[in-house]
């Protein structure tokens, strides 16, 4: 087995089961510093031993790649493979099976912790069609958000990408600030050329009921917009601590994205679970589309899906009322893809 190979996914499946980031980064670590030598080099040095005095090369990472080279799978990797098989969530498993796609995920260019092609890779491993590729936009400074000329950068990058077809398509996208007047924080010529806009507010949270509203709204009507990102802003547990939700009214903001046909994510993190299930339920009645999106910062996190497809199935959600579920032609005939 390649031993980067190995590295990775089991940084994949420690970064699915939560596990701790330094313990993750060991292995994201060793892939790289393996992946710039010649994979000779790599095995002789693993067999001599000289590799462990490498500079990032651990015991544990130093016997999963001596196991690799030697032409096995490293016992620690088939141990995770073991405990991957369980699912994560226990419910939704007939959902979980119709969804195609997840159109909410980040990269190393804003606040993941992961280059774009480990993202597609993981993707395909799970047997999506499409990742929505949506890093952050300019205001949020704190997530390295991306400026336009970044972001142009980023469009060749993906279109590289997609170049190796394989059924797999990344799209172009970005999680866009929705700023204080209600603007999308990105210019409209840039969001014209991306296949998937996601909206979500990530300031001033505690705003009154109004102010909150009106500024969601101002953002539902701008045509670019596809999804309503975790609309509460919740934080329920996780190293962030918790949070309240925001407080905005959620009959005239479902209503608002029923009639322009923006879908409400359905946010399968663990620590946000966002919407609540009575705003799941609102805007189910309102007619909303759906949006059940990892949010994934991580490859490994791209299997949180199980998370929200549990959710969804549980507020009665039908499969044809989440835009996820669909093919990619209608997926971006829907979203206006490129535009």
């Amino acid at each position: 087995m390649d031993a980067v190979d190995a590295l990775n996914e089991i940084a994949f499946w420690l970064e699915r089961e939560l596990a701790p980031t330094f313990k993750i980064q060991a292995f994201r670590k060793a892939a790289v510093i393996i992946g710039a030598l010649e994979p000779d080099e790599v095995a002789a040095r693993a067999r001599s031993g000289r590799l462990k005095s490498m500079k990032g090369i651990g015991d544990r990472t130093f016997e999963v790649i001596a196991q690799a080279v030697d032409g096995g799978v490293p016992d620690y990797l088939e141990d995770l493979r073991q405990r991957g098989q369980q699912p994560l969530a226990a419910g939704g498993a007939e959902l979980r099976s119709d969804l195609r796609g997840d159109l909410h995920s980040h990269s190393d260019w804003s606040d993941g912790g992961s280059p774009i092609g480990l993202m597609a890779d993981a993707a395909r491993m799970l047997g999506r069609d499409y990742l929505a590729l949506t890093d952050h936009s300019p205001s949020l400074k704190i997530a390295n958000g991306l400026s336009a000329e970044r972001l142009r950068e980023q469009l060749d990058v993906v279109a590289g990408i997609n170049r190796d077809g394989g059924g797999f398509r990344l799209l172009a996208g970005i999680e866009v600030d929705i700023l204080e007047d209600g603007a999308l924080d990105q210019s409209p010529d840039m969001l014209d050329r991306l296949d998937i806009v996601v909206a979500s507010v990530h300031s001033k949270l505690r705003s009154d009921r109004r102010t909150m509203t009106d500024r969601m709204l101002g953002a539902i009507n701008d045509p670019h917009m596809n999804i309503l990102g975790h609309c509460t802003g919740r934080l329920l547990q996780g190293s962030r601590g918790t949070r309240p939700p925001s407080e905005f009214d959620a009959e005239r903001v479902f209503a608002a994205c029923a009639e322009n046909t923006v879908a409400v994510e359905i946010n399968s993190r663990p620590e946000r679970q966002d919407p609540p299930d009575e705003l799941i339920r609102l805007a189910l009645e309102a007619g909303c589309l759906f949006s059940i999106d990892s949010d994934a910062h991580a490859p490994g996190q791209l299997d949180f899906l199980q998370y929200g497809a549990e959710r969804a199935a549980a507020n009665g959600v039908p499969a044809e009322r989440i835009v996820t579920t669909w093919p990619l032609d209608r997926l971006l005939e829907w979203s206006g893809g490129g535009r």
